[in-house]
């Protein structure tokens, strides 16, 4: 039986189409090996990050016995419910008591073993727990940071033999510290923490979204439904195009130009930091609801007017609802941006230290970056594991936001 030849099949025909063929599997193996690099990345990002930061989870702490019934100190539960209830207890000489059970504990070692603020570790159980005056405590305390250093292996000779033979004798060990995640910055690595940068955080998004996500919405609207074609609207549409690609330091000397030029009293407060972050953040907002507007299909509106609706009903009633998807979509990321974002925030100073969390939007503050920031320039190596540690919590953050993303986009989609 002969073999039936297709006359358009000619021999170049399929020269050229196995050569498509083969470029289209190098496409595929590009694009997998793509893929692969980039998780590749992302894990090694991540298993670095959690190794190092391990370590800032946990801090090196002494076992102190403390008696406090022979003490004299009193612990007034009305005076504990007050704000300088530590300071209360410093009067009655807490530091005191707590050098000399050191001293009991550890000898002649205790001056350069025990962390100088560990006394406030104890007022604070104290103030938690004023029945522990009644009673002898055993308490793990902070170890100084020279004593953190030798225990790590690093430091003087001196200081590393001390932390062997504590650590034998069952005086000294690495113990989690959940404190970190209450307590806020700090010259001492023993005793910092990341709630007042994170609390910073907190208030200066809200602040961004309370500014940027009506007025990017409402402009959306307007520039997508109503706003005439024309040469006007068209460099209306360039320069918000033109902020999304501008560098967010420029934001920053703006913040600093004209916000802390009208409130100059709230340098380094969140309130400062929310308006800066808001008008960086505003036009990405703006462009990704414009996207989700334009892709609500004409159909809605004409079904709409055909019932009735007014221009108004239409967009806020059957527009509107079927964007909001991609809105807040592209809303969560553009905070998820402004989230990370450090430039424009040591332009108005907020890279001051602050000892305290900040108690509301006008407060002096810091954010996440900066604190991340400031730590990994300190010279003290123990540094280096407490800001794996930070970055660690800002990658929490952020992964939350996008799994808020994705969970508000899954919640209002709609389909038609």
């Amino acid at each position: 039986m002969s073999r039936t030849i297709d006359p358009t099949r000619s021999s170049a025909f399929e020269a050229r189409l196995k050569k498509r063929y083969a470029t289209e599997r190098w496409f595929k193996r590009a694009g997998l090996a793509a893929v692969v690099f980039s998780m590749l990345v992302l894990a090694i990002l991540l298993v670095t990050m959690t190794i190092n930061g391990i370590g800032g989870f946990q801090r090196a702490e002494l076992r102190v016995q403390i008696d406090f019934t022979q003490a004299g100190i009193s612990a007034d539960p009305v005076a504990m419910a007050q704000p300088n209830a530590v300071q209360s207890l410093e009067m009655q000489g807490l530091p005191e008591l707590v050098e000399f059970s050191a001293e009991q504990a550890l000898g002649d070692f205790a001056d350069e073993a025990l962390n100088a603020e560990a006394w406030r570790v104890v007022g604070q159980e104290i103030v938690g727990d004023p029945s522990i005056l009644q009673t002898s405590q055993t308490m793990w305390l902070p170890a100084s940071a020279g004593l953190a250093s030798g225990l790590a292996g690093e430091g003087s000779p001196e200081l590393r033999a001390l932390a062997d033979r504590l650590e034998a004798q069952g005086i000294l060990d690495n113990r989690l510290d959940l404190g970190f995640l209450a307590r806020a910055d700090a010259t001492n690595p023993q005793m910092v923490g990341i709630w007042g940068a994170l609390k910073g955080s907190i208030l200066t998004m809200l602040v961004t979204l309370a500014l940027a996500f009506p007025i990017g919405v409402l402009a959306a609207l307007y520039l997508e439904e109503y706003a005439p074609r024309n040469r006007w609207t068209d460099i209306i549409e360039v320069s918000i195009n033109n902020l999304a690609a501008v560098p967010s330091i420029i934001f920053g000397l703006l913040g600093l130009a004209v916000f802390l030029w009208i409130f100059p009293n709230l340098r380094s407060a969140p309130l400062i930091g929310g308006m800066t972050l808001a008008l960086m953040t505003m036009p990405v907002i703006v462009i990704s609801g414009r996207n989700a507007i334009k892709a609500v299909p004409p159909s809605i509106r004409d079904g709409a007017l055909a019932i009735g609706a007014s221009p108004v009903q239409v967009v806020f009633h059957h527009v509107l609802p079927l964007a909001l998807p991609g809105i807040l979509t592209g809303t969560i990321i553009g905070m998820a941006r402004a989230l990370g974002e450090t430039a424009p925030l040591l332009m108005i100073g907020m890279r001051a230290f602050v000892a305290t969390p900040p108690e509301g939007f006008t407060s002096p503050a810091t954010v996440l970056p900066v604190q991340i920031f400031l730590w990994s320039d300190e010279i003290d190596r123990s540094f280096v594991e407490r800001t794996s540690a930070a970055i660690i919590v800002l990658l929490l953050f952020l992964l939350l936001m996008n799994g808020l993303a994705i969970y508000l986009r899954n919640r209002f989609e709609k389909s038609w």
